[in-house]
């Protein structure tokens, strides 16, 4: 096995042990590391709302990339259509230059839905429903870093949903409790997953390893 395939299969079974810890009951709905993908076209299950995406390699490893132009959002919908009890998880790399960064970040519900965000030029992470910031915590951005992130929809008590978003460093364990919280009466719609990746730094945004799993409740 390539040097680099085996580094990537160890870190998607720390993933995966990662992800059981948190749900028990995890079940992979969807999972999509790009290794049998075409380079420079996008998996036709996906549905690109606009930007090129498509598959590139770097070092015998496959990604989905966006290019570092134009300046403008970018999304992808995937994976099943739900409303609740799931989480998507994604490996993202993205650089800065100078003191222009990119901004990326995974969604549950639809292009519409809730969306964990990395806002470097802030020094936060954002959780987004639609255009509306529903909340954030400050976080230090490592440019030029595969950083992992996990975005889970589930119903907590007396009908308040809990929207929970967590990102670490690639290679390591998930953490045991998340980065940022946000609860909501309002009972979230059905939509699939996403990734959306604005390039301010006119440099590629690469995602890898997204996956999709039921959570516990």
């Amino acid at each position: 096995m390539h040097m680099l395939d085996l580094r990537k299969w160890v870190a998607t079974l720390t993933l995966s042990a990662s992800l059981t810890a948190f749900a028990e009951d995890a079940k992979p709905l969807y999972e999509n590391n790009f290794e049998s993908g075409k380079v420079g076209e996008i998996p036709s299950e996906f549905l690109v709302l606009d930007g090129a995406y498509a598959v590139q390699e770097d070092g015998g490893n496959k990604f989905l990339e966006l290019p570092g132009s134009p300046l403008e959002t970018f999304s992808v919908l995937f994976g099943p259509t739900q409303a609740e009890g799931i989480s998507v998880s994604a490996r993202i790399f993205g650089t800065g230059k100078g003191r222009r960064f990119p901004t990326f970040s995974i969604g549950l519900n639809g292009n519409a839905g809730y969306k964990l965000q990395v806002s470097p030029a802030k020094d936060l992470i954002e959780l987004y429903k639609g255009d509306a910031v529903k909340a954030s915590v400050p976080f230090k951005w490592t440019s030029a870093k595969w950083a992992r992130l996990q975005l889970g929809v589930h119903p907590g008590k007396d009908g308040i949903w809990k929207i929970e978003g967590s990102i670490w460093p690639d290679g390591t364990a998930l953490p045991s409790t998340p980065t940022i919280v946000f609860e909501e009466k309002d009972k979230p719609a059905p939509g699939r997953a996403s990734i959306t990746g604005c390039p301010f730094s006119n440099t590629p945004i690469r995602f890898d390893d997204l996956a999709i799993r039921a959570v516990a409740n």
